[in-house]
């Protein structure tokens, strides 16, 4: 693998980690038993891991700190690395070891990434915990990354071949004057626009104008209305908690062949259905809260990394009914796509990278606020075949959301096969009863399926 520097998005969540705001994205992976009945055992797994490691080289290399922290870390071949060190085995219960995986920052000296296997043979099944730090994958890579240890039959394909040496790691002076000569490339890359232009004149002038109103339409929606204050934002412990719900998949195309929205829509509506029935049984005023609703922008050429850009939405909770809240989502993100706002804030995080570190470290904080958004919903398309581990076949993926600081859960839906898995993300002493917002969710789901159905829908 060529040498790597952390993009300005993806060190940006190194910034924006501390003790008790984990930047790591996880998943749960639950394994039936294969069509013999059979469990592989932890020795055979380990085996299977390994073999298929060497397909994402990026988790064999760890960050390396450019000195006196000039511009962003670099990605090196780890010399020590071992699978030992990121492969586990814990028993069960599993909600508990996902909990306590969970609350346990990934180590900066190796690669950022770990596997932990919970067995439950009395159940006929076992998990895959996992979990990456975000400054190495987004979502859609994480669930990519998943499925570079399956296969699409119960039968194994080939592992890896050739065994691996890692490249020397390079020392401080090294380092420094990498970081230098990137530098030096990315601001002759600036330089190189205003010859383009002169070229070019009226193709630049139409380019600049369409970019700057994008980049203009992001900035304000971000920071132009300040979130409303909630009791989704609080400080945070170091402790976490997942919460889980699964619905067929059927059901959300039903809701969005009926009325004509996507299956985004469908989930955003739910969650903001299911909040407002959160509130309002503690007791609160559902309000109109706003989200960070992540959208991809990964190619099948991009490499590991975040490829990912974001649009602020509001979420419809204060309003009653289903049906209205939907159609409230649709308007928004509908407009939201007709502006261009995804490649608007793109534009923008891609000229952040220009500015100096500390500033960039600044406004990756102001972009995290609990003023800029209240929580984030995730939409993570999954495998849509059925795939297998050592001839088990997967049934549910359950996505981990990260929680930046002073935002205390997170929702995060995958899709596996015909499943809806969705993922209820929080802290476990700031937002107690994470399980009390996924039923409700799910409940929001049924309001949406029960209308459709009456309207005759079909999907």
């Amino acid at each position: 693998m060529s040498r790597a520097r952390l993009s300005g998005l993806d060190a940006s969540f190194l910034a924006l980690e501390t003790p008790t705001a984990h930047m790591h994205v996880g998943w749960v992976a639950i394994f039936a038993a294969a069509a013999d009945g059979g469990l592989p055992d932890f020795s055979q797994l380990r085996a299977h891991i390994e073999g298929r490691i060497g397909r994402a080289p990026r988790y064999r290399q760890k960050l390396a700190r450019v000195p006196l922290g000039l511009t962003a870390p670099e990605w090196v071949d780890d010399e020590d690395f071992s699978i030992e060190r990121h492969l586990y085995q814990a028993p069960g219960p599993l909600p508990g070891l996902v909990d306590e995986v969970m609350s346990m920052p990934l180590r900066r000296g190796r690669p950022l990434w770990e596997l932990w296997v919970c067995e439950e043979p009395d159940s006929k099944r076992f998990a895959v915990i996992g979990k990456a730090h975000h400054c190495m994958v987004d979502g859609i890579a994480a669930v990519e990354l998943g499925s570079m240890l399956l296969d699409p039959t119960p039968e194994c394909g080939a592992a890896e071949e050739a065994p691996w040496r890692p490249g020397p790691e390079p020392g401080g002076k090294q380092l420094l004057l990498r970081g230098l000569l990137d530098g030096v490339v990315g601001q002759l890359g600036l330089v190189r626009m205003p010859v383009r232009a002169a070229l070019s004149p009226a193709r630049a002038a139409r380019q600049g104008a369409a970019g700057a109103i994008r980049v203009a339409k992001a900035l304000g929606h971000s920071l132009g209305a300040a979130a409303p204050p909630s009791a989704l934002n609080q400080s945070l412990s170091p402790l976490r908690h997942l919460a889980w719900a699964e619905r067929p998949l059927a059901d959300l195309r039903t809701v969005k062949g009926t009325y004509h929205t996507t299956l985004n829509d469908v989930m955003l509506a739910a969650v903001a259905g299911g909040i407002r029935t959160y509130l309002a049984d503690r007791g609160e005023r559902p309000a109109p809260l706003k989200a960070m609703v992540p959208v991809s922008l990964r190619s099948s050429k991009d490499e590991l990394g975040n490829h990912t850009s974001f649009v602020f939405a509001e979420l419809p909770c204060h309003n009653p009914e289903p049906l209205s809240r939907l159609s409230r989502v649709h308007e928004t993100m509908s407009a939201l796509k007709r502006d261009r706002e995804p490649e608007g804030a793109d534009l923008a995080l891609k000229a952040a990278e220009h500015t100096p570190v500390a500033i960039q470290h600044a406004i990756s904080k102001l972009m995290a606020s609990p003023r800029t958004f209240n929580l984030v919903v995730s939409n993570i398309p999954g495998p849509p075949q059925p795939l297998y581990l050592r001839g088990c076949p997967l049934q549910a993926i359950y996505p981990v959301v990260p929680l930046a600081d002073r935002h205390t859960v997170s929702v995060g839906m995958t899709t596996v096969a015909e499943r809806a898995c969705f993922g209820v993300y929080a802290d476990r002493e700031a937002f107690p009863d994470a399980e009390r917002l996924a039923r409700s969710i799910n409940e929001a789901i049924t309001e949406l399926l029960e209308s459709a159905q009456r309207s005759g829908g079909s999907g």
